[in-house]
C-alpha cells in the first residue's frame, strides 16, 4: 500500500518541462542579396517563396526578423547551418539565437 505523499512523488517525477524555446533570427546588412536571403530561408528554414519574401522584407526594413522557434539544439544547429552557408557563398550573413 502507498500513502499519499509516495503518490505525489510518482506524480511530480511523471512531469516533463517542454524545453526552453530559442528565437533563431537573420540580421540585415548592407551586402547580402535579397535573393540570397530568401535563399536561405527556404533552404534551412522550409519557408514558402512567399514566406521567405515576407521575412527577408522584416530583415531588410526592420534590421532583423525571426525565421522559426525551436529547441536549443536544432537552434543552435540552424545558426551554424546558416552562417556556414553564408561564408561559402561569400556573404556577410549574421544568424544568431535567443531564448524565447
Amino acid at each position: 500500500m502507498t500513502t499519499k505523499q509516495e503518490n505525489v512523488l510518482l506524480l511530480e517525477r511523471g512531469k516533463t518541462k517542454p524545453p526552453k524555446m530559442y528565437k533563431v533570427m537573420l540580421l540585415n546588412d548592407d551586402f547580402t542579396t535579397m535573393e540570397f536571403v530568401i535563399e536561405v530561408l527556404q533552404l534551412f528554414f522550409a519557408k514558402t517563396a512567399e514566406q521567405a519574401t515576407q521575412i527577408m522584407l522584416k530583415v531588410h526594413n526592420e534590421g532583423s526578423a525571426v525565421c522559426g522557434l525551436y529547441p536549443k539544439d536544432i537552434a543552435e544547429t540552424k545558426v551554424s547551418q546558416v552562417m556556414s552557408y553564408a561564408i561559402q557563398h561569400g556573404h556577410p550573413l549574421r544568424c544568431q539565437m535567443e531564448e524565447s
